[in-house]
């Protein structure tokens, strides 16, 4: 059974390919789907696109401003379109096309008036339209083409129907023998013999948009009436004049008539564009080869199989950043590669379900990996916790990879708290307030030890032991060690207010570090282990926790140490000593902010060294001004005194033997 199991965690990359390939295969059919793929063709259109025209297109809009100008409520007397034809003819322009409805007589003077501009123009194109009929006999399409006056009189017409997809946007080029933009290049064709080469069948063929909502050049309506005054001469000279509604409208607004979504709506604000543009669009889609081409469905499903292949390989051996970094790179390369098919080739791969698999290939392995990792957590806790503390398999447990059991040699920092005088307190509380005070001294050391990366090894009566490098290795281990004893101290102060005001007595501490080699690992009997460290330099850190009984300090810090310090702790040298069941002097430290005192201090001990008695001397009275209660500095006053009664021996450094520390 454990087999089994173990086969099919590995096989994990490949059930997820299968469950994903299989998911969005089947969601790619999907109309919801198809809908968001939609979505990701807009966003292409509208960071491709080239925001211009490249054809000689001029829209005329029959905006707000022309109904304010010319006085005159919707529809307009067709005299007006007539006097328009008659001022784009004279204005040289190649082609007119009305995105105006001209099915419904008028009255017969504007009717003649607009069939004679017709007439005379030669280049005018209408527009016609189908209209669903419904009666208690039959339902039908009908086409509805402009005034047989009209169509006599020379105006080409062709249906402006364009179908929307199913969110409401015209993203399809409408294609059949008589739509509107093919006789537009008929109509150009007539006037301008073989101008345009007209393009091949575009069916399934979608809109190459310029731009967003007048993107094309735009002439108010009022303005084109009077050209040859109110415009730059030569504004319609050879081009494709296309006239229709151009009122401002958005989604929120509900649109109005003849406003329509495009690609560029979502993108814009919301903004509709005017179908006289959706119109030219199309027609420089068709023109200038800027038409879209949906790929065939099988190059779909090719490219989500490669991105969820390629998810599982990359990813099979699942860690959290690199994986995420993997996806990414997946990510990009595809949409990069979509992108430039439809920026360069015009091609539409969509690539929604391919980018979504990686991203569901990254999910579905992270959680194969959380959930085997959080078997694999509860076992190797069980086992750890027979013999290790909960802080060490806390780490374990957090940093699995870096951890090596068993006994080895390592460089580690160690420092030894001991609470001053704690047996006679003891003697002044029961034993109830006794456990009280040292579980809180306990827990807040313990906290702060933490805090800086620290593992607190063992309690020793009212001492703590705790080490630095191990069980994990840390390049900082002397700093940490360093600012948790002083934050220790510090929290000391606060503990001993807190005491004060429930009646306790209080409780001080002293603290010795000191960096070098131990060995550490699993140390104990075979049949009960402890995670611990053993050395000379255990010993050294806890001699030094002792030492500070005779300076007065609370922390004492061996040279060792400093010099992994640099300038991440201000420290005052204390002096240079031998301490018991040591023959080799190490010179100790101690913690201090005071850069005065510091600089003072050095002076001192360096005066002393030298044996000048008389600088050393006054240097330690300076100190004491500074501080009365300085202990380190009435100790060496005291020294200096015994040395002017018996010199020391020859060869003498400053050092000092403790022999009963």
């Amino acid at each position: 059974m454990l087999n089994r199991l173990r086969t099919l965690l590995r096989s994990a990359p490949l059930v997820v390919s299968i469950l994903t390939l299989s998911l969005f295969a089947a969601l790619s059919a999907w109309d919801g789907w198809r809908l968001l793929e939609l979505k990701g063709y807009d966003l292409l259109m509208a960071t491709s696109a080239s925001n211009r025209s490249s054809l000689p297109i001029t829209i005329i809009g029959i905006d707000e401003p022309s109904i304010a100008q010319i006085g005159l409520r919707l529809p307009w007397p067709r005299r007006l379109h007539a006097q328009l034809i008659e001022q784009l003819r004279r204005s040289g322009a190649m082609l007119v096309a009305f995105d105006v409805g001209f099915s419904e007589a008028t009255t017969n003077e504007d009717d003649e008036q607009l069939a004679q501009a017709i007439a005379k123009a030669g280049n005018v194109v209408l527009t016609a339209h189908m209209a669903y009929q419904e009666t208690q006999y039959v339902r039908q399409l009908s086409r509805v083409d402009p005034l047989n006056l009209f169509k006599t009189a020379g105006a080409a017409n062709g249906i402006a129907e364009i179908t929307r997809d199913i969110d409401l946007v015209l993203r399809r080029i409408p294609e059949g023998q008589d739509v509107f933009w093919r006789e537009i290049i008929r109509r150009a064709n007539l006037v301008r013999p073989g101008l345009i080469e007209e393009p091949p069948a575009l069916d399934g063929k979608m809109i190459g948009y310029v731009g967003p909502d007048h993107t094309f050049p735009y002439v108010s309506y009022y303005q084109a009436l009077h050209a040859d005054t109110d415009l730059p001469p030569d504004v319609f000279r050879d081009q494709i004049v296309l006239i229709g509604r151009d009122v401002k409208s958005s989604v929120e607004t509900g649109g109005g008539d003849d406003n329509f979504a495009t690609p560029f709506t979502g993108w814009s604000g919301g903004w509709l564009t005017p179908g006289v543009e959706i119109h030219a669009n199309i027609l420089e889609s068709a023109l200038s080869r800027r038409y879209i081409t949906p790929v065939p469905w099988v190059w779909n499903l090719a490219l989500l199989a490669i991105a969820v292949i390629a998810s599982a390989l990359l990813m099979r051996r699942w860690r959290p950043f690199v994986s995420a970094a993997v996806a990414l790179v997946l990510l990009a390369l595809v949409v990069i590669g979509d992108w430039w098919l439809f920026a360069q080739y015009k091609l539409w791969l969509p690539a929604l379900a391919a980018m979504i698999s990686v991203v569901t290939v990254y999910a579905g392995l992270g959680a194969n990996a959380f959930f085997s990792e959080q078997r694999q957590r509860r076992e190797t806790r069980r086992a750890f916790s027979m013999y290790l503390a909960p802080e060490v398999v806390d780490e374990i447990m957090a940093h699995p990879e870096r951890l090596k059991l068993g006994g080895e040699r390592r460089e580690i920092t160690l420092v030894f708290t001991d609470l001053k005088g704690f047996t006679n307190i003891s003697e002044q509380l029961g034993p109830e307030q006794v456990a009280q005070l040292l579980n809180e001294h306990f827990s807040r050391a313990t906290a702060i030890i933490k805090r800086y990366g620290g593992t607190v090894n063992r309690f020793i009566g009212d001492s703590i032991m705790a080490i630095w490098g191990a069980p994990l290795a840390d390049d900082k281990h002397a700093v940490s060690a360093c600012l948790a004893a002083r934050d220790m101290q510090f929290d000391m102060h606060a503990l001993r207010a807190d005491f004060s005001k429930r009646g306790l007595p209080p409780i001080y501490m002293r603290v010795g570090i000191h960096t070098g080699s131990a060995i550490v690992g699993n140390l104990g009997a075979s049949d009960r282990f402890d995670y611990t460290a053993i050395g000379d330099s255990v010993n050294l850190a806890s001699r030094l926790e002792g030492v500070n009984k005779l300076y007065g300090t609370e922390i004492l810090v061996s040279s060792a140490t400093v010099q992994q310090l640099g300038d991440a702790v201000p420290l005052r040298q204390v002096d240079r000593v031998i301490v018991k069941g040591k023959t080799e002097a190490v010179e100790i430290f101690t913690i201090s902010d005071n850069a005065q005192l510091n600089q003072l201090t050095a002076d001192a001990l360096q005066a002393f060294k030298d044996q000048r008695w008389d600088a050393s001397e006054a240097l330690w009275h300076q100190i004491l001004a500074l501080d009365p209660e300085d202990k380190i500095s009435a100790l060496y006053l005291e020294r200096i005194a015994a040395f002017r009664e018996q010199p020391p021996a020859d060869g003498w450094n400053g050092e000092v033997a403790l022999d009963k520390l």
